[in-house]
């Protein structure tokens, strides 16, 4: 039988091809990013909140300028639902290569004591990156209100108990936190309406179909500087200089309703500390710049932070203990 001979070429294509299908069947491992290297792939910043709210619009105008300093696109993914334990469960889950973050709010320090069983635990799955900023919640009402000072709103619904309503971003919010506050400060029985996010929440406050909205300033102030609702107060402990004409919660008679919202950057654990610190350079450099710096305090963030990873830690754990004393004086118990 004749001894089949492959031509020179065609063996090479052949074994070319071999190599080829090899090195497809082959799972591709990336390759360990350092922080010399990070970032050497796009990086994914999971918001756990849906689009048009506070701290998706704080998070976009972070990453898009991210985006232009570094090497790799920082793209904002919106995976909503529970309270933020969806989106804050997939990063807690990801590899931790630092590909992956979670950019959240006060929400992230209730969920530990709100919800009896998560498939993650927030303080050992999620390390914080750093706190971005702090700002005030600012309390309104529709234009249709015939309430002029929060003395009046509170009147009016203490005269009609369980009549008015409020919007909120549903169980753990910072809507929901900072509404029963203020209802517990002063005595206040009202219907909580849940949202999807701030803004559904903001469109039904001007539409006049519930009665008060009490939202981050990143996005409440517009609303009210623009004419759509009424600003009655502010949650700081100082009054805002974006409103300054508006009191504060404690000057209008409940300071224990007094309240700031905070974003910031957490990382699953076991991310390498050298890049969670290079994550909190870069953050710190595009907020030092004036630009983006002032465009966040136009928008309400009082305070800009960026503290260390360590620091981060602290500041998160101080917040889960405070909000765990909290909702237990208020009688919410894990669901």
């Amino acid at each position: 039988m004749p001894k089949l001979t492959i031509p020179c070429s065609r063996r090479a294509m052949l074994a070319g091809a071999a190599t080829a299908a090899a090195a497809l069947a082959t799972p591709r491992i990336p390759r360990a990013q350092t922080a010399s290297t990070w970032p050497d792939q796009p990086v994914r910043m999971i918001l756990p909140y849906a689009p048009g709210g506070p701290t998706d619009v704080i998070a976009r105008l972070i990453c898009d300028t991210l985006s232009q300093r570094l090497p790799q696109r920082v793209m904002v993914e919106n995976r909503t639902g529970a309270g933020g334990n969806i989106g804050a469960s997939a990063v807690a889950k990801s590899r931790p290569d630092g590909s992956t973050f979670l950019f959240s709010n006060t929400g992230h320090a209730v969920n530990r004591a709100l919800y009896a069983k998560l498939d993650y635990d927030p303080a050992k799955d999620l390390t914080p990156v750093t706190i971005v900023a702090e700002g005030p919640m600012v309390l309104l009402v529709p234009n249709s209100s015939p309430a002029r000072t929060l003395a009046e709103f509170v009147e009016r619904v203490r005269a009609k108990p369980g009549e008015y309503s409020y919007g909120s971003t549903g169980t753990g919010g910072a809507l929901q936190l900072v509404s029963l506050l203020l209802t517990k400060a002063a005595g206040l029985k009202m219907e909580e309406v849940p949202y999807r996010g701030s803004a559904p929440a903001a469109q039904d406050l001007i539409a006049g179909r519930v009665e008060m909205l009490y939202d981050a300033g990143v996005t409440g102030f517009p609303l009210a500087t623009s004419g759509q609702a009424r600003a009655l107060a502010v949650s700081s402990a100082q009054r805002s200089a974006v409103m300054p004409d508006v009191p504060t919660i404690a000057e209008a008679g409940f300071p224990a309703a007094t309240f700031s919202v905070w974003q910031g950057i957490l990382a699953p654990s076991g991310t390498p500390a050298p890049i969670l610190e290079k994550v909190r350079q870069e953050v710190a450099a595009i907020l030092t710049e004036g630009s983006l710096r002032q465009r966040l305090t136009e928008l309400g963030a009082e305070r800009i932070v960026t503290n260390t990873p360590a620091e981060a830690k602290t500041y998160v754990e101080a917040e889960m203990t405070r909000w765990e004393r909290v909702l237990r004086e208020a009688g919410v118990r894990p669901q």
